[in-house]
């Protein structure tokens, strides 16, 4: 690991550019059904849920400078963790080629150069670069690409927010949908955030700032989806922006957003092999990572995966339920043992729970309530079992 501490400042920087992403957008159109002020409340509450747990969990790799995979063995022990962190990768690597596929095919549909063949290369090539620059080192490259993402955001912002018609909302989705699937993008950076929390000069500090950034621009760019589905009636925002002759506007917004933004798998791919394995560095692992995931995006179809890539996304809430019960009430470190079987069993339990839950439509959607309850087993199950004290 690399041991020079990250500024509160690098830290938001980090966090800005994983939150400009055009899947965030994407996400944001299937909100717009609700109307804008109903819409805009679900995004606001499912960010508010997301970004809480989130918080957690980066504070707890931030406190005990551990990555998001090493973290876990506080709670389910050395040889348990395995299984989270083999997990980790796996989803890691499918998610790098998905965010590449989705931005070579927006950048394609814009420019001239090549097809998305041409453009996975070039965004792949650029995440590479991303991660032997490393994040102590990439000072002031990060702060011209971030405050570059900035300005072209508003930008087309501006584009979007000048459409003349608002279509009405047509109810075809349910306020606690559009709840989960606003939390469900800070959510999915819960097996992540500990890696880039943990260099942290100041902990609390850069925890916090981290995901308040996050927040606000994430809820940003699920509205700017929003508001491109309801007042211009196109979810498209690559088609938005060359109708408005953005042009190269357009195509520096999508590439640089979705290397920004997928880096942080990639990288956090090779902080996870690592924890499996300290055979394998974080950086040669994170440039394999980027590599397979490119190259999976070129010559298979990884949309088809995109299910396979949520089931194992639904393994991460329950773990971090238990993680921060673990660490914040129980206040145990269990990373001395091999397997812990309680919370391995509370766990499986808890994932169960939370494919029932997936059929269920709650006003905050299903995982805070299957976080919960998580929590709530995993407290209850240790005092009776164990019969243990807090520390």
């Amino acid at each position: 690991m690399e041991k020079t501490k990250t500024s509160v400042f690098s830290n938001g920087l980090i966090w800005f550019g994983a939150a400009v992403s055009i899947a965030e957008i994407l996400t944001g159109t299937l909100v717009a059904p609700l109307g804008f002020v109903t819409g805009l409340l679900a995004i606001i509450i499912g960010h508010i849920i997301g970004c809480v747990v989130l918080y957690l969990a980066g504070l707890i790799g931030a406190n005990t400078q551990k990555s998001a995979m090493e973290t876990v063995k506080m709670s389910f022990g050395q040889k348990g963790s395995l299984l989270f962190s083999s997990l980790n990768v796996l989803q890691l690597i499918g998610w790098t080629a998905v965010m590449i596929v989705s931005g070579a095919a927006a950048a394609s549909s814009i420019s001239s150069i090549g097809g998305d063949w041409v453009w996975s290369l070039i965004i792949g090539a650029l995440i590479i670069v991303w991660i032997l620059i490393g994040i102590k080192n990439m000072g002031k490259i990060n702060i011209v690409a971030m405050g570059a993402l900035f300005v072209l955001t508003i930008v087309t912002s501006t584009v979007i927010f000048k459409g003349s018609n608002e279509f009405a909302a047509d109810g075809s989705i349910t306020f606690g949908t559009a709840v989960e699937w606003s939390a469900a993008m800070p959510l999915s950076w819960l097996p992540l955030i500990s890696d880039y929390t943990r260099t942290a000069a100041k902990p609390k500090k850069a925890t916090a700032v981290s995901t308040i950034v996050y927040f606000i621009v994430s809820c940003w760019m699920y509205v700017i989806g929003m508001g491109a589905a309801i007042f211009t009636g196109e979810s498209d925002v690559a088609r938005i922006m060359m109708s408005a002759g953005l042009g190269i506007v357009a195509l520096i917004i999508i590439v640089f957003s979705t290397v920004t933004t997928t880096f942080l798998d990639a990288y956090s791919a090779g902080v996870s092999s690592e924890s499996i394995s300290k055979k394998l560095k974080e950086r040669p692992a994170a440039v394999t990572v980027c590599i397979i995931g490119t190259l999976l995006a070129i010559f298979t179809p990884i949309t088809q995966f995109e299910n396979f890539l949520y089931l194992i996304g639904s393994v991460f809430a329950p773990m971090t339920a238990i993680l921060v019960t673990n660490y914040f009430i129980l206040k145990k470190d269990r990373s001395a043992k091999g397997f812990d079987v309680i919370n391995l069993v509370i766990w499986v339990i808890g994932f169960i729970i939370y494919r029932l839950f997936m059929t269920i439509d709650t006003p905050v959607g299903y995982t805070l309530p299957v976080m919960a309850i998580t929590a709530l087993i995993c407290f209850a199950v240790n005092k009776t079992i164990r019969g243990e004290k807090n520390a």
